[in-house]
This record gives structure tokens, sequence and C-alpha cells, in this order.
């Protein structure tokens, strides 16, 4: 029973407990990682939709879900991209602002934020919430739930 109990203890402390980064690599992290939102925001306003991907994860279980509902698939989503963006004017400027930016492991973290295009139109905005993901020691892209107003 003893030996039992221990085990229990032991295995459900080890699925709370989550290695989490060194307040410095914390840093380093969020320094990546919002640089390549940077980035992102650059090659959107030089309407090159095959750079702004570049920042997800090129994956068929990449998962992208907006008001149409998900998507799945890096390719996938970029076409759906290039079909509802499909011109330089239709892209406008965009620009990103992150409310919040937390790890949730040594090697993924949680953000959330807000984007705004400016088109000739119309400024269509909204919120987005992205997991990050660092795989072969680049931050990627995920998961990415997107939804405008």
């Amino acid at each position: 029973m003893r030996y039992s109990l221990l085990l229990i203890v032991l295995i459900v402390t080890s699925c709370i407990s989550t290695k989490l980064p060194s307040d410095s690599q914390i840093q380093l992290d969020k320094s990546a990682i919002l640089a390549a939102m940077k980035t992102q925001e650059a090659d959107w306003n030089n309407a090159d939709i095959d750079a702004f991907m570049e920042s997800y994860w090129k994956s068929s279980e990449l998962s992208f879900i907006s008001n149409r509902g998900p998507t799945y698939g890096w390719q996938q989503t970029k076409d759906n991209y290039k079909k509802g963006y499909p011109t330089k004017d239709a892209m406008g400027k965009l620009h990103f602002d992150v409310i919040k930016l937390d790890p949730i492991s040594a090697d993924a973290y949680y953000m959330i934020g807000k984007y705004t295009l400016t088109r000739k139109e119309d400024m269509p905005s909204g919120h987005f919430t992205l997991l990050w993901k660092n795989i072969d020691n680049k931050w990627l892209i995920v998961s990415d739930h997107t939804s405008g107003y």
C-alpha cells in the first residue's frame, strides 16, 4: 500500500511539474519570437506570403483556426492565405501588438496579440493566440487561432 501511494505521488508530480526555462533563457526566447513576429510583419507588408509562412511549422499537423473553422497543414494554410489575399492591396499593411508572451515549457510559448490591417478601403483587426514551439533550434508557430471583427 505504501509503495502504491508513493508511486501515485511520483506519477502525479511528474505530470504536474513542467520544466520552465531560466529567466535569462526566457528573455532570449522572447527576443527570438518577437523578432520572428517583426519579420512576419515585414514579409506581409512586402506582399510576400511565401516568406511570411516561414514562421509556421512546415507540417501537416499545423493548425490554423479562423472564423471559417479549422485548417490543418502548412500547405493548406499557405494556399488559404494566397486565396484570401491575392494582391498587395488586399494584403494592406499589417501591424501586430503582442499582449502576452509566456513560456509553458522549456520549448513552447503561448502568445496573445492583436493584429490590424490598414488598407485603402478598410481597417480590419482582431486577436490571435499562437502556440510557438522550438523545433530544430527555430521558433515556429504550431497553432494559430485568429479571429477578426
